[in-house]
């Protein structure tokens, strides 16, 4: 019986593959579907629908190398959202546009070409990049403009690039690789919280890192010998460094930046260089409260007195298993030896004694525990335990002390240490482990003295029985999805649990949620937002949508869009419900409510905003919309910026909200899509009472409003003199005071005491105050385009933030 049902599957196999047809290009009003791919001319590169690794019926549009043993992926059109295998298809249009339809013929990917010109083909180079050519043989499109978790020879990785790692289900890490503010090619870990650089050293100097900032031109590329070479002088090259090796640069999962070389023999890949020998020194590895430590390969565990937040991914990090107060709590401190979590100093202390480290991490609520090196004395305390990291027999004399509530037991086998010349870590089923082995590089062994037959059949007939399996079960979860999707194809329930990395939930999950929609937050022209409790006890934000005149399929493209958006300064969406009538987003909770409540309070107000609370949040809010302008996918315009719609966390961290919903736009202006005017009295720009062209400069005008604010703490309307004065006229009247008080204040900062708000008490950074009144005058410029960009923004905020921390 076995026999014969690999004998079956093996024919249905077989019979599929004869059924895929190979092109060499795509013309116009053509498509590919699930039976066509494309190959490169040298046939190092196969493009096409892949399916998902986990066995499902998801596939995305992408590339891969077609001689590599796992046909490992280079670049994905739709890794965010796969769609449903049977069905799907990429159209090549006449104007050069690629549009990737699901099964339900909905848009789930395009290509974006602005160009107006024929295109002629598709092609894929043998270089492995995808392009679009027009007439004349012009480049319309090509894949090596948006890159995935992998750069290839040739291909550039330039300022409106980036890698972002992903496992190998494509979905996406929290690491990238890209160029910093100071246009240098650095390695990033993004957390829900916190983004920080971890390559090159961030303690180093620029000179110690032999890099050069600030250049024109922003570019890196790796060539075909093996060798990469950056605008900044970053530079590095291949072991087996020479012409006719097929390579690849790849930032993997594990946040490690690895040039991977093919061997043609057995069809596998070798690493030739690697950003971290030692896979620990990989910051964030092991999440927040998380330590790495080789056992002797590297693992995860938490430091005493955490514990695990996801026992079945432990990279996400630990969380306290009981919390430290500043009520006058006994605490006590946990030394772990030779230990460090690397980075978020609060301060540095040479020369010091341990006692008086001690002393200062007592002293300090923020801190959490302090590193110090016995020797030379010196003391590092830590805001956030992040980066953790145990070496031995390495030569390091640190030890890190954790900050523990006095009633705390910890034993001394919880404690975390590192064994890289022990035996490798294995499970022991006689008593709990604290270390988590971590699977970073999605490996696979196998045993190497199996038989090949009986290996061949026995997997074939697993998969066969797996597919009866997952067939039947998904006939029955489909069944009830399909009474939770009104107006819904039955597969489609299933297929988008599997698309979509944030949640469609159903009307009745979010009223239970919010008790019936009880709790209000607050409400604005999009909609009004409640208070809701999720089955896994998460706290969120629910949105109902109101005047909303697109139809489904612009509403699930606007998703799409969201969904990709990760910023520390943005609202972190979590889902969505498109339920008949219904529109719902289902967000983030932020704690501290919207930036108007706490910025506007009366006199005496005891959450009266500090002026470093304000810089900070004036500072957020510009990168949040520095990354919605420049750096998405997709290009953003917020078009309602204004304090309702900054929200503050726990931190007093500014978090911008409600982005995305207002039309996506294209960078010259041209889209006529935004037919009515959107936004807030008071914050809008002349364009939209002018009828013109809509851009980022919207966002820009109404964000100098907000520094006004800001730094007066008084609402524009307020300035309105008289009943026939109107806003307009406020502001232009203010704008004419700042700039004269600006001119005259050279020597001292008396004219600009007298616009920043009188509650602080003149206990502001002159400097800082100064270069927010400058931004805002020039953000508020009548000509949008002598307006600077939030790019330039964010720069000139930054030059007066470091200047006021030396």
């Amino acid at each position: 019986m076995v026999a014969i049902s690999a004998s079956l599957l093996l024919l249905t196999l077989i019979h599929r593959l004869l059924c895929i047809s190979a092109l060499d290009f795509l013309l116009p009003g053509s498509s590919l579907s699930i039976e066509d791919v494309l190959y490169s001319p040298d046939g190092t590169f196969t493009c096409g629908f892949k399916t998902s690794f986990d066995g499902s019926n998801a596939s995305t549009f992408s590339i891969w190398f077609s001689n590599s043993s796992e046909k490992t992926v280079v670049w994905s059109a739709n890794a965010l959202h796969p769609v449903y295998t049977w069905g799907s298809k990429v159209e090549l249009k006449s104007d050069g546009s690629m549009i990737l339809k699901d099964y339900a013929g909905q848009i789930v990917w395009t290509n974006n070409v602005s160009s107006s010109s024929d295109a002629q083909q598709a092609q894929l180079l043998d270089t492995g990049n995808l392009v679009v050519k027009g007439k004349g043989g012009n480049t319309l499109w090509q894949s090596f403009d948006s890159p995935t978790d992998t750069l290839l020879p040739t291909q550039s990785i330039t300022a409106a690039t980036k890698l972002v790692s992903t496992n190998r289900l494509l979905d996406p890490g929290h690491y990238s690789f890209h160029f910093d503010d100071q246009y240098l090619l650095s390695l990033f870990d993004d957390e829900k919280n916190i983004s920080f650089i971890y390559w090159p050293d961030p303690s180093g100097t620029i000179w110690s890192k032999n890099r050069s900032p600030f250049n024109s031109t922003t570019n890196g590329v790796l060539d075909s010998l093996g060798y990469f070479l950056g605008s900044d002088n970053a530079t590095f090259i291949a072991a087996d460094w020479g012409p006719g090796i097929v390579r690849r640069l790849t930032l993997d999962y594990d946040g490690n930046l690895r040039l991977y070389s093919l061997d043609k023999g057995d069809r596998t890949w070798s690493v030739t260089w690697m950003a971290f020998p030692q896979l620990c020194k990989v910051r964030g590895l092991c999440g927040q409260n998380g330590i790495c430590v080789y056992t002797p390969v590297p693992a995860c565990s938490c430091a005493p007195g955490y514990e695990f937040v996801d026992p079945s991914n432990r990279s996400k990090g630990c969380s306290p298993r009981v919390n430290l107060s500043c009520d006058g709590q006994k605490v006590k401190f946990v030394r772990l030896r030779n230990t460090d979590f690397l980075g978020y100093d609060l301060t540095v202390h040479r020369f010091v004694s341990l006692a008086f480290c001690k002393n200062i991490c007592l002293n300090d609520c923020r801190c959490k525990g302090f590193a110090y090196w016995e020797g030379i004395g010196d003391c590092y305390p830590k805001s956030v335990l992040l980066g953790g990291v145990t070496l031995s027999n390495l030569g390091s004399t640190g030890n890190m002390y954790i900050k523990l509530p006095e009633e705390v037991q910890v034993s001394m086998s919880s404690i975390p240490h590192s064994q890289p010349f022990g035996p490798k870590y294995g499970p022991n089923c006689n008593k709990t482990n604290n270390t988590f082995m971590a699977n970073f590089l999605d490996t696979l062994n196998s045993g190497q003295n199996a038989s090949k037959f009986l290996y061949f059949y026995g997997f074939l007939s697993a998969i066969f029985l797996a597919e009866i399996a997952f067939v039947i079960l998904g006939w029955f979860i489909l069944r009830r999805e399909a009474k939770q999707y009104r107006g819904v194809w039955p597969a489609e329930g299933g297929y988008e649990m599997i698309a979509n990395h944030f949640r469609r939930y159903t009307y009745r999950e979010l009223v239970l949620a919010t008790r019936k929609f009880k709790d209000e937050l607050g409400k604005g022209a999009s909609g009004i937002v409640y208070k809701g409790v999720l089955k896994d006890n998460r706290v969120v934000a629910v949105k109902k949508l109101v005047d909303l005149n697109e139809g489904e399929e612009e509403f699930q493209h606007e998703l799409s869009v969201i969904s990709r958006i990760y910023h520390t300064n943005l609202v972190r969406v979590w889902g969505f419900c498109s339920d008949g009538p219904h529109r719902i987003l289902v967000s983030e909770f932020v704690e501290n409510g919207s930036l108007d409540k706490i910025l506007f309070g009366r006199d005496g107000s005891h959450n009266l905003l500090g002026w470093k609370e304000r810089f900070n949040i004036a500072l957020g809010v510009a990168k949040g919309l520095a990354y919605l302008h420049h750096e998405c996918s997709e290009w953003v315009i917020h078009c309602d910026m204004k304090p309702e719609n900054i929200l503050l966390d726990e931190n007093m961290e500014p978090k911008i909200a409600d982005f995305g919903l207002a039309k996506l736009l294209n960078r010259d202006g041209s889209n006529k899509d935004i037919s009515r005017i959107r936004g807030t009295r008071g914050y809008l720009a002349p364009e939209w009472v002018y009828s013109l062209p809509i851009t980022a400069k919207v966002d820009v005008y109404s964000f100098g409003v907000v520094l006004l604010e800001l730094l007066n703490g008084a609402r524009v309307s307020e300035l309105e003199r008289s009943d026939d004065e109107d806003v307009k006229m406020a502001l232009g009247r203010v704008i004419k005071l700042c700039s004269e008080k600006l001119k005259s204040d050279c020597s001292n900062q008396s004219g600009i005491v007298d616009f920043v708000d009188t509650r602080l008490n003149g206990q502001f950074n002159n400097s800082q105050a100064r270069m927010m009144m400058e931004l805002a005058i020039s953000c508020l410029e009548e000509d949008r385009v002598r307006r600077p960009t939030m790019e330039c923004v964010v720069h000139k905020l930054l030059s007066v933030d470091e200047v006021s921390t030396q």
